[in-house]
């Protein structure tokens, strides 16, 4: 017995017996490949390789072939190919459905207008299903008009479903977002399409508008009786005549009034009477937008048109009297040491300052001068008696900067001690202010900046030469100070010069001469600081040269024990000029 049923028996209980001989379940394979490719076809057996009845042909199938003899001898008739696939964002690419509608909004806090009607235009986009409402923009309207709705798929309920272009019709409402639209009218594209589609539009509707709207653009009616009075005629006719009186307006009594006022600008409809031709006449007082005019005089034209038209024969003028006015003088307030005294005079002469004039010519003539002294610093205390400056003087725009060269060990710090400025004079006054010149620097002179006194005690060279060069510049005492300080260097240059074939003899001897001191001085205790300390105080303007007298002073003073012999021969190779020592050459004896 075979598994399954028999044919032709019915698949109902029963009728189906089982095979206790059979022990092959393998299913049949239904799976191949064909170059490379997998398939599937139908199986040929069934399970356990048993022969299948469903694959055979019925007796219908088998008449049905037999009437296509020519499809199966010459194969199937060709057929035209399909057309292509567009899809949909293709197809209904800028293709837009427009609905006319509106929406009624209620207005609880107005006593004019219950309700505002607000028209809208509803927007469905064929290519994506999404939709938008924009309201038309109105001037002036106080509302938030434009996009009311982003474009955007518009959800339909709560299950999930979102609003089709088959849900929209002509004469219906649809609610989007708790807003109820009515939709009255569409485009004839939009009305085209739906047709098309086979969907029966409703007939338009009329646009409601705003009653309130409409209201406020209806004309308001006014009862005016026409007036006599004909302004063309008036204008054709004093076209290009003016009446012209001449006026005074007082305002001495409230010229320092700080009371603040306003005028009050009211309109034409509110104005009950206008000034006329009437209200002017000589000697009269006036009043015109909140000032008082006197008059006191007109023109000829003037006179005749007053005599012509109302009979006025009168126009004796007024003799006015001006008042003078008393010059009130500019004070100017003292100066506060901010900035430069010229740049904030600037200030008390007008609201917007600006730079004072440079001199251009001096600059350019000048650049990179400058005339710099070396000056040491006035005050009662020792420490800085001590200290030593240098005093800058800029010649292309008169500024004076002071620098003071660091000193190890000194404890005080170095630096910039003042900045490029211009220094006034002591007694100088901010309405006639003077400022320090190079005249005014002289050797042994003081100067006073800001308080501080600074002694000047030298000078560069080129200080010398530049005002040799423009000595007509420069008063004679300024120029000989500066020679008198500068002779003792000159007489050393030219005695070196005039002493050069001499200078290896008289240098070979000094040098024995100093070596035998020193011998003798390494016997006895001497304190070889003091010494070089006393010859520098000594030598004031430190040009390195004392008087042959001054020398033997200071070592009788300092009781230098060495012998007299050895000592004023020392002296003799260390002159230069008559009776002038160098004592640099003289210390070399003592080194400390």
């Amino acid at each position: 017995m075979s598994l399954g049923r028999e044919p032709g028996l019915p698949f109902l209980p029963g009728c189906a017996f089982r095979d206790a001989m059979k022990t092959s379940f393998h299913r049949p394979q239904t799976l191949g490949y064909k170059n490379g490719f997998a398939f599937s076809r139908l199986p040929a057996v069934g399970i356990g390789r048993e022969r299948l009845y469903v694959n055979q042909l019925s007796q219908a199938e088998l008449d049905d072939l037999s009437n296509q003899r020519p499809t199966l001898t010459y194969g199937p008739a060709k057929r035209a190919p399909p057309s292509g696939f567009i899809p949909a964002h293709v197809a209904f690419d800028k293709k837009i459905l427009k609905f006319d509608a509106y929406f009624q909004e209620d207005v609880p806090l107005s006593a004019e207008e219950h309700y505002r009607i607000r028209q809208v235009a509803i927007y469905y986009y064929l290519e994506d299903d999404t939709m938008s409402v924009i309201e038309p923009v109105v001037q002036n309207s106080g509302l938030p008009q434009g996009k009311l709705i982003r474009r955007h798929r518009v959800p339909k309920n709560d299950r999930g479903e979102h609003y089709h272009w088959k849900d929209l019709n002509r004469g219906m409402n649809i609610t989007m977002y708790g807003r109820t639209y009515r939709i009255v009218d569409c485009d004839p594209f939009t009305q085209v399409f739906l047709e098309s589609q086979g969907l029966e539009l409703n007939p338009p509707e009329k646009m409601v508008f705003d009653p309130y709207t409409e209201l406020r653009r209806m004309p308001v009616r006014k009862y005016i009786t026409p007036s006599d009075f004909d302004p063309l005629k008036q204008f054709l006719t004093y076209d290009k005549q003016v009446l012209r009186f001449y006026a005074a307006w007082d305002d001495t009594n409230s010229i320092f009034e700080t009371f603040p006022s306003c005028v009050l600008e009211i309109s034409d409809q509110e104005v009950l009477e206008w000034f006329t031709a009437k209200d002017f006449a000589v000697g009269k007082t006036i009043t015109l937008l909140g000032r008082t005019f006197f008059i006191y005089d007109c023109d000829e034209f003037t006179r005749n048109f007053y005599r012509d038209k109302f009979g006025i024969t009168d126009f004796q003028p007024v003799e006015i009297k001006k008042k003078s006015l008393e010059e009130v003088p500019r004070v100017i307030p003292p100066y506060n040491g901010f900035g430069v005294l010229e740049d904030s005079l600037q200030n008390c002469f007008s609201l917007f300052p600006k730079p004072p004039r440079k001199d251009i010519i001096k600059m350019l003539e000048n650049d990179h001068k400058v005339l710099r002294y070396q000056v040491a610093l006035e005050s009662p205390n020792p420490e800085d008696r001590k200290r030593r400056f240098i005093l800058s003087y800029f010649l292309s725009n008169d500024m004076i900067s002071i620098y003071e060269p660091p000193v190890r060990n000194s404890g005080i710090i170095g630096g910039k001690y003042l900045g490029k400025t211009r220094v006034a004079k002591p007694g100088s006054t901010t309405e006639n202010p003077t400022y320090y010149e190079p005249s005014d620097l002289t050797i042994g002179s003081t100067v006073e900046v800001f308080g501080h006194r600074f002694v000047i005690t030298d000078a560069d060279e080129y200080v010398l030469n530049y005002m040799e060069s423009n000595a007509e510049s420069f008063p004679a005492a300024t120029l000989q100070s500066l020679r008198d300080h500068f002779r003792p260097r000159q007489v050393v240059k030219e005695t070196a010069n005039s002493d050069i074939p001499m200078l290896q003899t008289n240098k070979q001897e000094l040098d024995e001469l100093i070596v035998q001191v020193q011998e003798e001085l390494n016997h006895k205790n001497l304190n070889k600081k003091n010494i070089q300390e006393a010859f520098l105080q000594c030598d004031k303007d430190g040009s390195g040269i004392l008087d042959k007298a001054e020398v033997l002073a200071l070592c009788d003073s300092l009781g230098v024990p060495t012998n007299t012999i050895l000592l004023n021969k020392l002296i003799d190779l260390c002159s230069c000029g008559e009776d002038k020592i160098n004592y640099h050459d003289f210390l070399r004896a003592f080194p400390s």
